[in-house]
């Protein structure tokens, strides 16, 4: 039985390494060759009456890693200089205002016709507003490097923003100024941490000469992000600081503090350490939507009391999107499609506290939502990579 797991794992594995390296090409978004392969292996499960524990439980985990090493893997190939601040800007913008105008016109939405108070509305609409950064980040490497680095900022901030304004709705009983100031203390609070803590593990990093410690390292980024979250900080604020602190030392040679660990040694490492997380990175994503396609019923697909809800949440994200693109004066094709719900969508749908979930945003609506996204954005690549073609063609011909 053992040799049979660890055969199977391997081959899913080896399968979703050969999705990662054809999405390319073939512009299907890995996700959901991922998603429907975990839900074959579920139907060959069920058909062969094969007994397999319950797998639940280990979603939440490989979610929690996986998002800490995605936004880590993205931050660290950002360039921060003056001529990225604009962009940054931008990015800023177009993550954190659709999320505020989409969540709370899916609450208002929810509370009409699910008879429930705004507030809890607001804790299940927030989920559905994010872009997962796991699914569009890795969509994004085929793009030229202005959109990939704008989808990485836009993606990775949209995590934070979204994760921040979850937790400040779901862990206060209610909104008032005592709430907004304990709220800023965090902020303030995580940031120090986030100091703190990136010069340690830098120093760590340029100082350790131990054969194996990029591990150590990762594990402490995650020990770290974890004892945040159990004070409810921003914890993804952290992980975005490390991961530009370390992809921009040649920008910051300039402090003393920073020449005292060692730029020069630290580059080196800092590379390493980068293809380490993004390698890891992979294997995560791919075993979390492995699992949660295994996790999925055919009839949370298919269930008709939720796909009009999803349809119309879905055009909603898109609207939005162009309006938002549009106003910072970025040019549509193809970051208009990128925006998938994903990852950091089912784990923040996983978080809501029991006393505040409601019909309406169930199961299938998540899984519905996430496959019409990544469906929009499988296509609007495949049409933007045709588009181009012709241009190329056409240019071609009048050259001749």
């Amino acid at each position: 039985m053992t040799t049979t797991i660890i055969i199977t794992i391997c081959t899913l594995l080896l399968l979703a390494y050969v999705f990662d390296i054809t999405s390319a090409k073939t512009k299907i978004p890995s996700v959901i060759l991922l998603l429907v392969l975990g839900w074959i292996v579920r139907q060959g499960v069920d058909f062969f009456e094969l007994r397999v524990p319950n797998l639940t439980a280990i979603l939440p985990i490989l979610g929690t890693v996986g998002l800490i090493l995605i936004v880590l893997e993205g931050s660290l190939e950002l360039e921060l200089n003056k001529s990225k601040f604009p962009m940054i800007g931008k990015s800023s913008i177009v993550a954190f205002f659709p999320i505020l105008l989409f969540s709370l016109a899916l609450a208002w939405a929810f509370q009409y016709f699910g008879n429930v108070s705004f507030k809890i509305a607001l804790a299940n609409a927030i989920p559905l507003a994010i872009i997962s950064s796991a699914i569009a980040i890795p969509s994004a490497k085929n793009l030229s490097p202005e959109n990939r680095e704008f989808i990485t900022y836009e993606s990775s901030l949209s995590d934070i923003f979204g994760v921040i304004f979850f937790n400040f709705i779901t862990l206060n009983d209610s909104i008032g100024s005592d709430s907004v100031w304990h709220f800023l203390l965090e902020l303030v609070l995580i940031i120090i941490v986030s100091f703190v803590a990136t010069l340690g593990l830098a120093f760590l990093l340029s100082r350790i000469k131990h054969h194996v410690k990029y591990v150590p390292i990762i594990l402490l980024i995650v020990l770290i992000y974890s004892i945040s979250k159990i004070y409810h900080l921003p914890a993804l604020i952290f992980i975005l600081l490390f991961g530009l602190f370390l992809g921009n030392l040649d920008e910051l040679k300039g402090f003393k503090l920073i020449n005292k660990l060692h730029p020069e040694i630290l580059d080196k490492e800092v590379h390493k350490f980068g293809e380490l997380t993004t390698e890891i990175a992979f294997l995560i994503r791919a075993l979390f939507f492995l699992l949660f396609g295994f996790l999925i019923e055919t009839t949370e697909i298919l269930n008709l009391d939720t796909i009009l809800w999803a349809v119309l949440i879905t055009l909603g994200i898109y609207s939005l999107r162009i309006a938002f693109l549009k106003f910072v004066k970025i040019e549509f094709l193809p970051i208009l499609f990128i925006a998938p719900r994903g990852l950091i969508t089912i784990l923040l749908f996983l978080s809501i506290p029991l006393g505040q979930t409601i019909t309406l945003a169930n199961k299938s609506l998540i899984i519905q939502v996430i496959i019409l996204t990544a469906l929009v954005m499988m296509f609007g690549l495949m049409q933007t990579k045709e588009n181009e073609k012709h241009t190329e063609e056409t240019k071609t011909d009048e050259v001749i």
